[in-house]
């Protein structure tokens, strides 16, 4: 009998040992070559953009075939704008007065993990801001959507043969298990983890370095003096985008009393539908399951589909399932994350009361993440930009789009980090700049050529920034590519130009003296 843990064990293993074979080499290549090789997986994925999005939903039938297209081209096309022109091998930069020079060190190879509501889109993320860091990376894919994303790394490594790399840089575990996974992360250099609290905490508990990212439970406050229809149309485009299934959409409406109607009214125009009585309670009845998380049967569903499961009549045309709420926690199910189209929604007094609000909605499953606000007072979005636990604060804009960065200027990205605070490494947008180490070259400041322990022994006078033979004195060497020296220049010069000024103002320039009046200063800023 075939034992399907171990052989997942032995793929993990395989893929690893061969990705950490082509890595190596594919590091050593020069800028422009890394560069061709990120185009060309771009552009290989943004051609099968429309086919991967039909295969991901079939397969996992979470979403819509339309925005998961739309994911996979912000994933390719876009990912790719924002990172072909990054520095991210070799030589990053060089600071002539700090006589610092930082070179960029690939991590090796990346551990993947894919989540079921993003499969497609985020291997596809994951790959190209892996590949131009150097590294190479080996996925796990959820065993809800093996197919899709194994065709998606079908795609890119046929992209990579083409630029005659190897293929190995971007491999998928066939035979998805705990047990697999668990090997991989416990090899891997890094690990860059999306998907459910679970799978994160298991990424940060492997013993290998992490990137991960929580759970969201985004609030969008609608203060009283937002435009309420712009509000509504793009928490609607938000939230319906893929049935929900980012982690970034809205989860509760959170308005002020004064317009809470207009706010109520709008919604309805737009689509949404109030539950009350015996229709909520059987949505209620089939939001979780008995350990409190998700229902699957109802993530990513459309509203019609949600109220089919749950047995009630809602009216054709019906975008969102919306629930009055008054409280927080675990007996108000309308609190929580819904990768799904069910939405809470709160009333309150003013913004300070909407400001503890959130904050409680945050700390109920979405601390560190993201939160929207639509307002004109730019005080009250400066008071919730101060205040809020999050990572990303989306001004005016549907939260969706906005954290993944196709509404706003941050980083297009799968990986959302939600800060410390959210128990993760990072509250970014990973990028490629993620995903590698720097290694610093650091120059002595204040002596060349020599191993003193002070200028004025080796007999080089660092008076105005001139040696004995009255040339310019210091400088990199010339392999650090720097200019600009400050070894025997102006870093000396600010200490030493006060007391040469003095000793010529008394008689002329005597070394003995500036030359212990030179080491005394130094001894102060050593």
């Amino acid at each position: 009998m075939v034992d399907k843990d171990l052989l997942s064990i032995q793929e993990a293993r395989a893929l690893v040992r061969a990705a950490r074979k082509a890595q190596p080499e594919f590091a050593q290549l020069s800028q422009d070559r890394v560069n061709e090789v990120v185009r060309a997986v771009s552009e290989a994925t943004a051609a099968q953009a429309e086919t991967l999005a039909n295969m991901a939903v079939e397969e996992t039938g979470f979403g819509k075939p339309q925005d998961k297209k739309i994911k996979n081209l912000l994933a390719s096309e876009k990912v790719y704008a924002c990172i072909k022109d990054m520095k991210t091998i070799g030589e990053l930069h060089s600071d002539p007065v700090s006589k610092i020079v930082e070179i960029a060190v690939p991590v090796g190879v990346i551990a993947g993990i894919v989540p079921s509501t993003n499969p497609t889109s985020t291997v596809i993320y994951k790959s190209l801001i892996a590949l131009k860091a150097g590294n190479a990376i080996v996925f796990t894919p959820h065993p809800s959507a093996r197919n899709c994303i194994a065709k998606t790394v079908e795609t890119i490594q046929s992209a990579l043969r083409s630029c005659h790399v190897s293929p190995d840089l971007v491999s998928s575990i066939s035979m998805p298990s705990i047990e697999g996974t668990n090997e991989l992360m416990k090899i891997s250099d890094l690990i860059l983890a999306t998907g459910g609290p679970g799978m994160v905490k298991a990424a940060y508990s492997s013993g290998t370095p992490a990137l991960g990212v929580g759970a969201g439970n985004v609030p969008a406050y609608i203060e009283r003096t937002a435009n309420v229809e712009d509000a509504v149309t793009k928490i609607m485009s938000s939230k319906t985008f893929d049935n929900g299934t980012i982690c970034a959409s809205e989860q509760s409406v959170v308005t002020d009393a004064c317009i809470a109607d207009k706010v109520r009214a709008t919604m309805e125009a737009q689509g949404c539908y109030f539950l009350a009585g015996d229709k909520l309670t059987k949505v209620k009845q089939v939001m979780e399951r008995g350990n409190g998380s998700m229902n699957p049967a109802i993530v990513g569903r459309d509203a019609l589909s949600i109220a089919r499961v749950a047995g009630i009549e809602v009216p054709q045309g019906t975008r969102l399932l919306v629930s009055d709420e008054k409280g927080v926690g675990p007996k108000y199910p309308f609190s929580k994350e819904k990768l799904t189209a069910l939405l809470g929604f709160y009333v309150v007094e003013d913004w300070r009361e909407a400001c503890e609000l959130c904050i409680s909605l945050l700390h109920n499953g979405g601390v560190g993440h993201s939160l929207a606000i639509h307002s004109q007072n730019e005080e009250v979005i400066r008071e919730f930009g101060l205040k809020k636990p999050v990572s990303r604060m989306l001004v005016n804009t549907p939260s969706t789009q906005g954290a993944v960065g196709l509404s706003t200027g941050l980083f297009p990205s799968f990986t959302l980090g939600c800060g410390a605070v959210g128990g993760s490494a990072t509250s970014d947008n990973v990028t490629p700049l993620n995903l590698l180490n720097v290694r610093r070259v650091a120059y002595d400041l204040h002596s060349q050529g020599c191993s003193c322990a002070t200028p004025a022994s080796c007999g080089v006078s660092t008076v105005a920034g001139v040696s004995p033979s009255g040339s310019p004195a210091g400088g990199y060497p010339p392999s650090a590519g720097l200019s600009g020296c400050c070894h025997h220049g102006a870093s000396h010069q600010a200490v030493v130009a006060p007391q040469a000024a003095a000793a010529a103002a008394v008689g002329g320039l005597d070394i003995n003296a500036v030359t212990e009046m030179i080491v005394a200063e130094l001894k102060k800023v050593l």
